[in-house]
């Protein structure tokens, strides 16, 4: 979902670091860009310097120019120290795809959670020619447009080995509470949900800085979505907690450091607008469950226009967590439909 700008939300660099380059946003701190094949064309990277090496936070996709930036980065800002250790935020591929390359290929270590390393390393390996038919299944709840559904059901799905590099054995965990050290700084770790399950966020005790990845971000709202991997599952409600608890964190002068767009201050402003996003969307939705309606037939009401094209899929899976959030929160109900699609209807 998209999100205005609103006062109280200041972006320090109006425009962000070329392919191959990068910006000190503070000392020791670099700032870079790796693009990617999509509509959101981008995510962004954090080097820290840690005197003999560097620490980096999230990596890009694994594919040959995703691995030729990173040889221009290295030679280039990086000034030909070595990537010493890996964090990545989260499991998602734009985030942990080239972690596997840096341990084998540079020896690097690799910290993140315990969830984002399972879920990583499993969909690294779990390698489809053909979608599974849990997947069609799943589709087919979601009332998904019919030329949409042919067209997935006989098309190679998307595979996380596509853009995730082989994962090694082993990592270091790490957790809510914990304190760490990286780029001369003392963080704090705090897990993030909703978007992605244990998604770790870190806050600098030793200035203003908040490395946030894809959990607090400036002018769009993650993606919250619910799989075949687990259908009944309510990441909203996940997304909600996480953000009410994270807002006790925030402060005007903080700069947050996401995994998309640019750096920002106003983080108090930006909660604020993260939670109340969802509520409206949640009220809107349940205005427009007056009659039956499949998870694909709520785009407007969440989204405020049809979504088609490559977005699809995502409004999909947003769509679907929404209505199960009101379904477990018991604002609504469901019946099947005679070809397995879910009909949703609000309760008064």
């Amino acid at each position: 979902m998209s999100d205005g700008s609103a006062a109280g939300i200041r972006y320090p660099w109006e425009t962000p670091p070329a392919v191959g380059e990068a910006i000190e946003v503070a000392d020791g701190v670099l700032w870079m860009r790796l693009p990617l094949p999509m509509a959101l064309d981008h995510v962004n990277i954090y080097a820290l310097d840690e005197g003999d090496h560097w620490t980096i936070v999230d990596t890009g996709f694994d594919s040959k120019k995703g691995r030729a930036i990173w040889g221009d980065l290295l030679a280039g800002p990086l000034q030909g120290k070595p990537v010493g250790r890996v964090v990545v935020t989260h499991h998602h591929p734009d985030h942990v795809g080239l972690a596997g390359w840096f341990q084998t290929e540079h020896g690097a270590s690799l910290w993140t959670t315990r969830t984002a390393w399972l879920f990583a390393r499993m969909l690294q390996l779990d390698e489809q020619a053909v979608p599974r038919q849990e997947t069609l299944d799943f589709y087919r709840s979601c009332g998904m447009d019919e030329a949409i559904f042919q067209e997935r059901a006989n098309e190679r799905p998307f595979n996380f080995a596509d853009v995730v590099a082989p994962m090694p054995l082993g990592f270091k965990r790490i957790k809510q509470g914990d304190v760490i050290e990286m780029g001369g700084r003392v963080w704090d770790v705090h897990i993030g949900n909703g978007h992605a399950p244990e998604h770790a966020t870190f806050w600098s005790r030793s200035d203003n800085l908040v490395l946030s990845g894809d959990q607090i971000l400036p002018s769009i709202s993650s993606n919250i979505g619910v799989y075949a991997t687990e259908p009944e599952a309510d990441p909203v409600a996940d997304w909600l907690e996480a953000c009410e608890r994270l807002s006790l964190l925030a402060r005007d002068d903080q700069l947050i450091l996401g995994g998309h767009k640019l750096p920002f201050t106003g983080a108090p402003t930006r909660m604020r607008q993260l939670i109340e996003n969802h509520h409206g969307a949640l009220n809107r939705l349940r205005e427009h469950l007056d009659v039956p309606k499949t998870a694909a037939e709520c785009f407007l009401p969440l989204f405020k226009r049809n979504i088609e094209g490559g977005a699809y899929g995502l409004a999909l899976v947003e769509a679907l967590a929404h209505l199960n959030h009101l379904y477990h929160v018991g604002s609504a109900r469901r019946t099947v439909r005679d070809d397995g699609a879910y009909l949703w209807q609000s309760i008064d």
